[in-house]
């Protein structure tokens, strides 16, 4: 019996997913400048997306089909809400898709609740701050939720950044009366000896991520008058014994490098009305060798605590340069 072989050309054609969109102008914003936004969707998904009138037609598998079409339509919603489409965007949509892993803490406890209402949006004066990942959206909304917060992973995930922004939200907002941030005055590594100039001058070296993450939230002559009249404070960790912080949002950052007597005199200052957050990276102590450092004992402590709320990072949540999260994982695997 003779069997026919089908030439390369009568190969059944891929399956399709078409979406329409009503507003032309619209489709181009999210198309992008020389279709840049639909080539970044077909590189992350591996589909190809075609572009014929007002419909994008999604070519590929029908999980990768289904992903992308739901990507362009949240993107389009954006832009119908008035928001532009840029690469973060992009990013954001693909890493919080509905199949996207929680992460979990070193004991396998999921830490992440697949919160159903919409997007996360934090206001400052000068942009809008949105989590690009489900662990960014989760310890976001415990900032909100938690007089007490910690927030532990690798670095480039955004715990510092995402705790100044929602600090510079509630100040706005008047619910509380001062931004307070502080860090351990600890060398990474190397000696520096002693630095010339006042106090001031001496510890901003240490401080200097702290004022990055200000000056990205306030204005320049804003943030500079506000600091002026003490609303907000940049101080070193060993500048809060015997205070009591009332109606504060306060942020303690690399408190890895915080002793636990340290991490507990912190933790005793919150006062009536405030928050605090406290972030670090377990991989990233520059103590003394044979000190103890003081998050790994708080968490230990307190984790069972209600109202106190623990978030975990992975590489997978980092949001600076790509190359960071292979350079993590590779030291990651190194120790493992």
């Amino acid at each position: 019996m003779a069997t026919t072989t089908l030439p390369p050309s009568a190969a059944p054609p891929l399956a399709e997913t078409v979406l329409e969109f009503p507003d032309n102008y619209l489709l181009i914003d999210l198309c992008g400048e020389y279709d840049r936004n639909l080539t970044d969707i077909e590189e992350r998904l591996a589909v190809q997306i075609l572009r014929r009138g007002n419909q994008l037609s999604v070519l590929g598998d029908p999980d990768s089909r289904a992903r992308a079409a739901e990507i362009l339509q949240a993107l389009y919603n954006r832009l119908e809400s008035g928001k532009g489409v840029e690469p973060a965007d992009i990013e954001r949509e693909v890493r919080m898709g509905p199949a996207a892993e929680p992460a979990a803490d070193p004991g396998g406890e999921e830490q992440i609740e697949m919160f159903q209402g919409g997007p996360v949006e934090i206001k400052t004066r000068k942009k809008l701050v949105e989590p690009r990942t489900d662990a960014q959206k989760a310890y976001v909304k415990s900032l909100f939720d938690n007089e007490l917060a910690f927030g532990i992973g690798p670095a480039g995930t955004g715990k510092t950044y995402l705790a100044v922004a929602v600090g510079v939200n509630m100040f706005m907002q008047g619910q509380v009366d001062r931004i307070i941030l502080s860090r351990p005055a600890v060398e990474a590594g190397e000696k520096l000896g002693y630095l010339p100039g006042d106090m001031k001058d001496k510890v901003d070296p240490y401080m200097q991520p702290l004022y990055d993450a200000l000056n990205d939230f306030l204005p320049g002559k804003q943030a500079a008058k506000l600091m002026e009249e003490k609303q907000i404070e940049i101080a070193p960790l060993a500048f809060m014994r015997g205070r009591t912080l009332s109606r504060a949002f306060v942020v303690l950052d690399e408190a890895q490098n915080a002793t636990t007597m340290q991490m507990k005199m912190f933790l005793t200052r919150l006062g009536e009305g405030s928050r605090m957050v406290i972030t670090g990276d377990r991989s990233q102590v520059d103590l003394p060798r044979g000190v103890s450092s003081g998050l790994a004992d708080a968490e230990r402590l307190l984790k069972h605590i209600p109202k106190i709320s623990f978030n975990y990072f992975t590489s997978k949540d980092v949001v600076r340069h790509p190359l960071v999260a292979a350079i993590i994982e590779a030291y990651d695997a190194d120790e493992a």
